[in-house]
């Protein structure tokens, strides 16, 4: 892991207010932990507000979803003036590359899991996304 790196995750630790934080890329695994004294961590310094949709994605017959594996920022094409990679109606096939995910300035890509008509993307370009949250919605095939 370089230095840039390690500076990265320490001020991501103290902007965040964490007290413990583990990052691993291939078989390096790194933690960086500070403690509190005499004070509790302050607050993270963004909120993120759940989401109240109208219908959860989960509860469509016959659809499924794929969430995002990791917290970054949502890219739905490889550069700005690019087109996106899948949009509403396209079929995908496992390993089809759906979006990107950048995480401390790492683009990731992610890939379909298993085939399906893309029914809906439920973020937008550029959008802060969480561990977990659903990013596409496929009809199954």
């Amino acid at each position: 892991m370089e230095l840039e790196q390690l500076q990265e995750i320490i001020r991501l630790l103290k902007a965040e207010g964490l007290s413990e934080i583990t990052v691993s890329e291939g078989d390096q695994r790194i933690t960086v932990k500070q403690e509190f004294v005499g004070a509790a961590p302050r607050p993270p310094s963004v909120l993120v507000e759940p989401e109240t949709p109208s219908e959860s994605p989960e509860d469509e017959e016959g659809t499924f979803t794929l969430p995002a594996p990791l917290v970054g920022t949502f890219y739905r094409r490889p550069s700005p003036d690019a087109e996106p990679f899948v949009s509403p109606g396209d079929i995908v096939n496992p390993g089809d590359t759906l979006c990107l995910i950048e995480a401390m300035k790492v683009m990731n890509e992610i890939n379909a899991e298993e085939a399906g008509r893309v029914r809906r993307v439920l973020a937008d370009d550029g959008e802060a996304v969480e561990y977990g949250r659903p990013l596409f919605v496929f009809d199954r095939l």
